[in-house]
């Protein structure tokens, strides 16, 4: 963990609600995809936890809806201004030996497979991505995904793009095959995968945080290896340690 000052250089709307926001600063302490930066916003006393969706030598790219006041105040902040920050919080996903990988996000849930993408694809696997939304007025990033060279498949809960209904009905319906997958994306979403898939993964999982480092212990919750706090520990859970 460290304590940064990132300049922006960027911040726009991707969505009504979902902004990208372009960062420069020491990225140094964040390791792996899955782990998060926890932002100080004046006027309020707890931080913003973000997941990292892209970084490099002092390049930091986080994505954030705007859903409450503190995330309200980052998307009019604008290029020059800075931005304090906790760096390299969280265990992250670990990259095994697959071979054909599933990366599956759900809306916010997104951001942090980008770049798991991006490191799995540089190891030579054959990626699949599965991407969820409610509305075609919600996607974001699949051309993004696309240009990285993986197959990319869409569920909409409307069915005005790709498949209709949920992400294991596009897994279903393309006839996915994987053997690992990832996941981030609301916990109705990964318990749906969780059921479904009888291959072995990890799953990114949110919980409201105090600190964001492991020492209210606000965000503890039940594992089959005892309790683990999701700041500290996770927010990246193996599949056969998920106790629901």
């Amino acid at each position: 963990m460290e304590k940064t000052v990132f300049k922006i250089i960027s911040n726009k709307p991707l969505t009504k609600c979902i902004y990208e926001m372009c960062l420069e600063g020491n990225t140094s302490a964040i390791k792996n995809a899955g782990q998060f930066v926890n932002i100080a916003l004046d006027g309020f006393y707890l931080r913003r936890p973000i997941s990292v969706c892209d970084f490099s030598d002092n390049f930091l790219k986080i994505i954030y809806k705007v859903v409450g006041k503190g995330t309200e105040q980052m998307a009019k902040m604008q290029s020059g201004e800075q931005l304090e920050m906790l760096t390299g919080l969280g265990n992250g996903f670990s990259v095994n030996n697959c071979q054909k990988p599933l990366l599956v996000g759900g809306g916010v849930g997104v951001p942090p497979m980008y770049r798991l993408a991006k490191d799995l694809v540089a190891q030579g696997k054959q990626v699949s991505v599965v991407l969820g939304f409610n509305t075609c007025e919600e996607i974001f990033y699949k051309n993004e995904f696309e240009a990285l060279g993986v197959n990319v498949y869409v569920a909409t809960a409307d069915g005005s793009v790709g498949t209709k209904g949920f992400v294991t009905d596009a897994i279903t319906a393309n006839k996915i095959e994987a053997d690992y997958f990832y996941a981030c994306g609301p916990l109705p979403m990964l318990r749906a995968l969780y059921d479904k898939l009888d291959i072995d993964g990890e799953m990114s999982f949110e919980e409201r945080m105090g600190c964001g480092f492991g020492v209210c212990m606000g965000c503890s919750c039940k594992t089959k290896n005892g309790y683990k706090r999701i700041c500290k520990e996770g927010p990246v859970l193996k599949k056969d340690e998920i106790v629901w």
